[in-house]
């Protein structure tokens, strides 16, 4: 909940419960107070110093119920957001048909005189709310477990969920090849701080900054060509700034997927819940798969840490490590596979010359 809309609820709660403390004094003080105090003076006093103080104590009762309501209603939005069309129609027809049928049974017991005769005017009242709600509950519990009309057909299906690009996503630039190759469909959603920040990058005294900032403005030129790109526009103050902590939120709000290439970033979204989708994880996915003994055709362009490695690279990007191919450096080699090392940074694979190369050296 926003800065504003807290602040509006906390207002709203205490009035309410001001207004309801003032009533609740006024009512203490007829029935109660004022038939023992005999003192006209005290009466008098008494007469606005009890409702005040009902008012008073209305206000400091105000943010606790506040704070209830608050969870209480996170917690509601939660249960409905894993509710699918269907479910949620079919509570809201339980939910008026239990009130419905408890309607008509309050009628029908108010026809046999069961409230007026055989029971006081609370208790009627109390077992009429109480059926209200148990109809209406049991009503909503059970209408959500039904298939109501097409809309239970959407139930399989899987609605367009808002992208959230972040700034490492749109200077990558790989984003663009993604949305041509149909891999990555629905809305993007571009937030205001983030374009805040790419054009500060683009501004930069920095030249490569600066360059990079400019790509990124060109990036999103294209991705307007090809996709709907939107651009919301709230914000966070009381995130400091931080533009990480804001996407997170903004996707939490919205419900979408967070688009990045920042291994952190995603490591925080999805700690708080928040679906990532990071481009570098979907590189590694669609890598080809090589296996220890497999044979390679590789071009060895610099020496290794270790003393006569030799280093080439796949089509891909991924980095073969050889070894005695030191001195092959400039040459292309045939190479056997000896293992695979997958880390955090990607796969490595170690390979040795194939044996004719080796003896013919």
């Amino acid at each position: 909940m926003t800065g504003v809309s807290s602040t509006i609820l906390r207002a709203i709660f205490a009035t309410v419960f001001a207004t309801v403390g003032f009533l609740l004094g006024r009512e203490l003080f007829s029935h109660l107070i004022a038939l023992h105090v005999a003192n006209e003076q005290w009466l008098v006093a008494l007469t606005f110093a009890v409702p005040v103080l009902g008012a008073v104590a209305g206000i400091f009762m105000a943010p606790v119920a506040q704070a209830i309501f608050e969870v209480e209603l996170g917690q509601m939005e939660q249960a409905l957001e894993d509710l699918t069309p269907a479910q949620l129609v079919g509570g809201a027809t339980g939910l008026i048909v239990g009130l419905l049928i408890a309607w008509l049974i309050r009628n029908v017991l108010a026809e046999f005189g069961a409230f007026a005769e055989n029971a006081g005017g609370y208790v009627a009242l109390g077992f009429s709310i109480l059926l209200s709600i148990f109809a209406a509950y049991l009503g909503a519990r059970v209408g959500a477990k039904q298939r109501i009309g097409p809309l239970a057909q959407m139930d399989g299906v899987t609605t367009t969920v808002p992208k959230i690009i972040d700034t490492s996503i749109i200077v990558d630039g790989r984003i663009v090849e993604i949305i041509q190759a149909g891999f990555l469909e629905g809305s993007l959603v571009l937030p205001r701080f983030v374009l805040r920040e790419l054009q500060l990058i683009a501004d930069s005294a920095d030249a490569q900054k600066r360059m990079r900032g400019r790509r990124g403005l060109e990036v999103l030129s294209k991705l307007q060509e090809l996709t709907t790109l939107t651009i919301d526009e709230r914000d966070y103050d009381d995130a400091g700034g931080q533009v990480d902590a804001k996407l997170v939120r903004l996707a939490r709000e919205r419900g979408g997927k967070l688009v990045t290439n920042d291994y952190n970033l995603g490591r925080v979204a999805t700690v708080e819940g928040v679906t990532v989708l990071n481009l570098n994880d979907l590189a590694a996915a669609v890598k080809p798969v090589v296996l220890p003994g497999e044979d390679l055709h590789v071009s060895l362009i610099r020496d290794g840490k270790e003393s006569g490695q030799g280093v080439g690279y796949l089509e891909d990007g991924t980095m073969i490590v050889v070894e005695n191919g030191r001195r092959l450096i400039g040459e292309d080699v045939d190479v056997q596979v000896t293992s695979v090392l997958q880390t955090v940074a990607g796969r490595m694979i170690f390979a040795k010359l194939k044996r004719a190369q080796t003896s013919s050296t």
